[in-house]
């Protein structure tokens, strides 16, 4: 029901102008409605509208499971990385938030790129004492902030024979690439318009023709279609990526022309295609494909967001590839055919 009313909103939202506001208490706000907001954040930008935005966010729950709230920990990253000496007190304005919620403004700072983060994380540690553990460990490293993402090749049998070097130096730490970290870029990418979360993005593209790794196959998918389904309504990122291809490795920019060819004939059935034909190869595969096929069940609302609402602002309701999967219509419903027996 919640893609169906996602799906109702996105068609209403493509035949009127967005809102400037945040939805407001008396809206009865909801997760969609948020997202609609977000995505048209930079069209109608409304910084005073940010920390009010925030707090109706953690009214209405989005934050309440983290591999949901990718697309919302980014914008806020985005929003304090697009306005560097507004950030403090913009933060101050979001918080108190309940003690359950202010995991997102500390991961929005250290993911946000300022030059100043960690005084900014260290001005508002007695603010969210309830935090100081995750603090301690993006201050020092221990956690990785959006820059550091583990774009690594898949291990040969001559790196797996060699094992790990226990002498060795302790490696920094890495995010790995997930179906949240999508949500996350695109959410940076919705608050500013800029390249960086793009580039992230399309370095995943190659894994879409992956055949040592089904969780790199499923993410090269997602990549791929939601760059194709949100370049389809974003002449801006369009653009972006006709200028990215001219300077991508040959196998890269075939993928990229595969996706801009998409975005411009509004038409993302064949990437679908492609991706649906991956997920059936994983089926016939035995049981491996149920675990990494619930990587679907992994996107966020975010994801769901950028693919379903997406396609179906541009009437091509059929189009969005993670909705069916397995006949699921919601994350949860994956979550639960991946966990079969």
């Amino acid at each position: 029901m919640r893609f169906i009313a996602a799906v109702l909103i996105s068609i209403l939202s493509s035949l009127a102008p967005a809102s400037s506001a945040p939805p407001q208490k008396n809206e009865r706000p909801s997760s969609e409605a948020l997202l609609m907001w977000i995505n048209g954040y930079r069209a109608y930008p409304d910084l005073a509208a940010v920390p009010s935005a925030v707090r109706t966010m953690s009214r209405v729950g989005v934050f309440r499971d983290p591999e949901s709230a990718g697309v919302y920990v980014g914008f806020l990253a985005g929003v304090l990385n697009s306005h560097p000496v507004e950030a403090e007190e913009l933060i101050a304005k979001i918080l108190p938030l309940p003690p359950e919620d202010q995991w997102v403004v500390v991961r929005a700072i250290a993911y946000s790129g300022l030059t100043e983060w960690k005084g900014l994380l260290r001005s508002f540690r007695m603010h969210m004492p309830g935090r100081q553990v995750m603090m301690t460990k993006y201050l020092d490293g221990r956690l990785a902030t959006l820059d550091r993402v583990a774009f690594k090749k898949t291990p040969g049998l001559l790196d797996k024979l060699k094992g790990e070097d226990a002498d060795a130096a302790p490696k920094p730490a890495l995010l790995e690439p997930t179906p949240d970290l999508i949500d996350t870029l695109w959410g940076f990418y919705f608050a500013t318009g800029a390249y960086e979360p793009i580039a992230r993005i399309i370095a995943m593209v190659p894994w879409s023709k992956d055949r040592n790794s089904v969780d790199k196959l499923t993410l090269g998918a997602m990549a791929k279609f939601t760059l194709a389904t949100n370049a389809a309504r974003d002449h801006e990122l369009l653009a972006m990526l006709k200028w990215a291809a001219k300077h991508q490795p040959k196998k890269t920019t075939a993928m990229l022309d595969e996706v801009i060819e998409a975005a411009e004939t509004v038409d993302t059935a064949k990437i679908r295609k492609v991706a649906l034909a991956a997920i059936e190869d994983l089926k016939r595969k035995g049981p491996g494909y149920k675990r990494d096929a619930s990587l679907w069940g992994q996107v966020g609302q975010g994801a769901l967001a950028v693919g379903c609402i997406a396609a179906a602002a541009t009437g091509h309701v059929e189009l969005g590839l993670p909705c069916v999967i397995g006949g699921a219509a919601s994350s949860a419903a994956l979550n639960a055919w991946g966990a079969q027996p």
